[in-house]
């Protein structure tokens, strides 16, 4: 593939090499908004001649390994299922992959890897670099495709004659050592550190090769591979190769060597296939590499979907665990049969008892969910003396960036102000950005430093933004002077003591919790408030916006 090769050529194959080979390959993932052009892959896929299961997002482990056969457990034949979505051979479908549990994206990794004929299409239709598809799923697919600014090609249907002669040819298809070489330094050049993808990109282009009717892979096949696989996993922008000498001043061969050898084949592979894999990235996706803000699989495979709690009523089912029904606990009827079948015989001693069957109390299992709830950051800001305009300013950037991303992770953002003799809450809980920048355009400062009030006020919000379902943490930006009483007293002495009392009972409420210290000079007191609070103190005199949110963002695991 030439660098002036249309993104929309790329896109129009894919359905014919995933037809070829596509539990060889392990799947596609599909980076795109649900839109016509995705319609027209997704009707492309039943080419590969496999069942088709669409998998949801929040599926239990009941429903992809299938329910218990509990008539062959009790009759000892351990492990016996029926069913399930993850029985091969099948090409599973996986819509909101960006979303999915790591427990769910480990188990369908599982899958994949035992090599019994499954592929699966991961649809990530994530909207921010946060929402992308966990890294368990990205390593195992080989093909990934990103429809990002692509024009409406129309995929066209597979031929199945063309498929199947093909696949017939593919086991034949030989590579060179050079164009596999060529393959893996493309693949170090751009940053991509795991192996598999170098994996992927041979049988990718084995599998071009076998399309076109050849019996070796040549550097186009090598090219359009690279492109296929590496455009979406790239973690770095790749050096610019070096601009050859001027024809009229050819560099004179190094002594001992043939004239007529050409030693740079190896090099001028690598450099076209790398030209290859930058004519194929999404708009913007040089410049966000340069910047070191593409999009790529998050290293904590999360979705940034909210906090999780575990419950035993409502949510995403969750493996069950062993434990005594009560209090709320419900038993898990199936898992606890499961458990107790292999055991049967025995505890019968030989078939000596009467006992339709035996239950133990190491048995029993429990039922288990997780539910998501949205987060609420409280930005509590001391407005206070001369330097409050520097710190509202800081705090209102944070708040801003924080909001433009707070879509994709669910948050809210508030805000309480504390200066003079008390506190008041400037911005409610809200993901508006509109809203925030109408109510943080003129914002007071000045006077003393009610640094109990603000815990007080902040507490408060707190407390009820968990009634309502929501999972607060606050963030104190202070330089650490307090000297204002929460009954508008000077007595210094008496402020930090309530401002203690209100922190401990902050960390009581098991709310998390940040200290930045804005001091000029850290403050060493500020230590034991944040100690008390059970949250991190973190120093940061000189903090800008951006710098403030990344800490933010670090210091609560957002």
């Amino acid at each position: 593939m030439t660098g002036a090769e249309d993104r929309g050529a790329l896109v129009a194959v894919v359905p014919e090499v995933l037809a070829v080979d596509p539990a060889g390959l392990g799947g596609l993932w599909l980076r795109a908004r649900p839109s016509p052009l995705r319609d027209a892959l997704l009707a492309a896929l039943p080419a590969a001649g496999l069942p088709m299961r669409r998998i949801p997002p929040s599926v239990g482990e009941a429903v992809l390994s299938g329910m218990p056969d509990l008539g062959a457990l009790l009759s000892g034949r351990i492990g016996a299922r029926t069913g399930g979505l993850l029985a091969p051979p099948a090409m599973l479908v996986l819509p909101m992959a960006e979303r999915v549990a790591p427990a769910t994206a480990a188990r369908l990794a599982q899958a994949l890897d035992a090599g019994q004929g499954l592929c699966l299409v991961a649809l990530d239709e994530g909207i921010g670099a946060e929402e992308v598809l966990p890294p368990a799923l990205a390593d195992r697919l080989g093909l990934m495709l990103d429809l990002d600014g692509v024009a409406g090609t129309p995929a066209r249907l597979p031929d199945p004659e063309r498929i199947a002669a093909a696949r017939a040819r593919l086991p034949s298809v030989a590579v060179p050592d050079a164009l596999t070489e060529a393959l893996v330094a493309a693949a170090l050049a751009l940053g991509i550190a795991s192996l598999r993808a170098a994996q992927a990109a041979r049988k990718v282009a084995r599998v071009l090769a076998a399309l076109e009717g050849r019996a070796e892979v040549t550097p186009s096949d090598a090219e359009r591979a690279a492109a296929l696989v590496y455009a979406g996993r790239a973690t770095q922008v790749p050096a610019d190769a070096a601009e050859p000498p001027p024809a009229d001043t050819p560099e004179p061969p190094d002594p001992g060597t043939d004239p007529h050898e050409d030693t740079n084949d190896g090099a001028a592979m690598a450099d076209a296939v790398l030209a290859a894999v930058r004519a194929a990235l999404p708009r913007d996706t040089l410049e966000q590499l340069a910047r070191g803000r593409a999009k790529g699989p998050r290293a904590d495979g999360g979705a940034g979907s909210g906090a999780a709690r575990r419950g035993n009523r409502r949510g995403r089912p969750l493996p069950s665990r062993p434990g005594l029904p009560g209090g709320g606990a419900r038993l898990d009827l199936v898992a606890t049969l499961a458990a107790a079948a292999p055991w049967q015989r025995l505890r019968k001693g030989g078939g000596a008892s009467t006992l339709p069957l035996s239950l133990r109390r190491s048995d029993f299992r429990l039922r288990r969910f997780e539910d998501r709830s949205d987060r609420l950051l409280i930005f509590t800001v001391d407005a206070s003396g001369s330097a409050a305009v520097a710190r509202l300013a800081e705090a209102k950037g944070a708040v801003e960036i924080l909001l433009a991303a707070a879509y994709a992770r669910r948050d809210h953002v508030a805000l309480v102000s504390f200066r003079g003799t008390g506190a008041e809450l400037l911005l409610p809980p809200t993901r508006s950005l509109v809203q925030a920048r109408r109510r943080l355009a003129d914002l007071p400062g000045g006077g003393g430093t009610p640094l109990a009030a603000g815990l007080v006020a902040a507490r408060e919000l707190a407390l009820r933004a968990r009634a309502q379902g929501l999972t607060p943490s606050v963030i104190l930006l202070t330089d650490g002077r307090a000297n204002v009483a929460l009954d508008g007293s000077g007595a210094r002495a008496l402020a930090r003591d309530e401002a203690l009392r209100c922190a401990r009972m902050l960390g009581g409420d098991g709310v998390d919790a940040l200290v930045i210290d804005a001091g000029h000079r850290p403050e060493a007191w500020l230590a034991g408030l944040g100690a008390a609070m059970g949250g991190r103190v973190l120093a940061l005199p000189r903090a800008e916006a951006r710098m403030l949110s990344t800490a933010v963002s670090a210091a609560l695991g957002r």
